[in-house]
């Protein structure tokens, strides 16, 4: 009996030794629990599937996006945050307060509404001889530079603070353009989705080495993605979309079989279920994600939602321009044709 008293005591205090290095390496072994909290923007609220729930706000919270097929796969009770819209300065001033240190699992975009995603995407979708593409890059890239990072750090370190026994994953922002422009009502030349595709791989780049310093994981949707870029075959990713608001952003599609296969596995648990089966259960959480959401609405309300707009040529902005740069607007070909020659001449002047 003493052997036996005695085995028992040492196991115990084995067990209890790799608890504690366990929660001194910030292991799985901290995230026992089932409380997910998803935090972030539009690529995390489920902009761009078309289908949100009913919670007050113009958050846009699909069942459809990665958060809610995650937290349905692997039985996880989600604290849905993420709203269009969010910048960092947004995430911490509405979204942290649902964090505790009971919370296991956190999940994270942010970032591209700091740059001027919305804004970027704007300029660039219009005519050369209507706007200046180069110049929004370069100041978006500047800011995801020079900007961005202490602003990250800063963020991470609140999450750290909140939830100090979450594991926190990071997740990224796929390349939304192949190299064509295949909508009718935009002007993106190729030249100008490869710059706003490497302004997504800046974007990965910083928010990647900022979450490494914080300890985090980092899920990267770029290679998910290739393949299924605006214009593809089969896009994930919507185009200049009706309502506007769903444009550039991922569909059902890309947050079932991109999004959630990227960030799924970094929870580090498994699941039985099919994807029918995680769907359909994502569907039936609506009324329960609503309700738990309207808590935060009065809150949410303060974050200024993404303003995507499409190129209206009709403007006197425009027609001002179309005079100056001698483009008959009764004319497509007009149109191309100046489009070309400025977006040549904006290059040549960039050097």
């Amino acid at each position: 009996m003493k052997r036996l008293s005695s085995r028992l005591a040492a196991a115990g205090a084995t067990a209890l030794t790799g608890a504690a290095v366990a929660l001194s390496l910030g292991s799985p072994a901290t995230a026992a629990g089932t409380s997910y909290v998803a935090l972030g923007d539009s690529y995390s609220s489920g902009v761009g599937t078309r289908t949100y729930i009913s919670d007050g706000t113009s958050c846009q919270r699909s069942v459809y996006a990665y958060p809610s097929l995650d937290a349905s796969a692997l039985s996880l009770t989600l604290n849905f945050r993420a709203c269009s819209g969010a910048t960092v300065a947004d995430v911490t001033n509405t979204q942290l307060s649902a964090l505790t240190s009971t919370t296991a699992y956190v999940t994270i975009s942010v970032g591209g509404n700091d740059a001027g995603f919305a804004s970027v995407l704007t300029t660039c979708a219009q005519p050369s001889w209507l706007s200046n593409c180069y110049g929004a890059i370069d100041k978006a890239n500047s800011v995801i530079t020079n900007t961005l990072p202490g602003r990250l750090t800063t963020l991470y370190a609140s999450i750290k603070s909140k939830a100090p026994n979450a594991r926190v994953i990071v997740v990224g922002y796929p390349r939304i353009f192949n190299g064509q422009d295949c909508n009718a009502l935009t002007w993106f030349s190729p030249t100008e989705e490869s710059r706003l595709n490497a302004t997504a791989d800046l974007l990965n780049s910083k928010t990647q080495t900022a979450a490494a310093a914080a300890g985090f994981q980092f899920a990267n949707p770029t290679t998910k993605f290739v393949g299924h870029a605006v214009c593809d075959t089969v896009e994930w990713l919507n185009g200049l979309s009706s309502p506007i608001s769903e444009s550039y952003h991922p569909n059902i599609a890309g947050h079932r079989d991109g999004y959630a296969v990227v960030t799924k596995p970094a929870f580090g648990l498994t699941t039985t279920l099919t994807v029918a089966a995680t769907t359909a259960k994502a569907e039936r959480s609506a009324a329960k994600l609503a309700s738990d959401a309207q808590r935060y609405a009065a809150a949410d309300r303060t974050i200024k939602p993404e303003r995507i707009a499409a190129p209206d040529l009709t403007t006197a902005a425009a027609k001002a321009a179309a005079a100056r740069a001698g483009v008959d607007l009764s004319s497509r070909a007009s149109i191309d044709a100046a489009d070309r020659l400025y977006d040549a001449r904006q290059l040549a002047a960039r050097g």
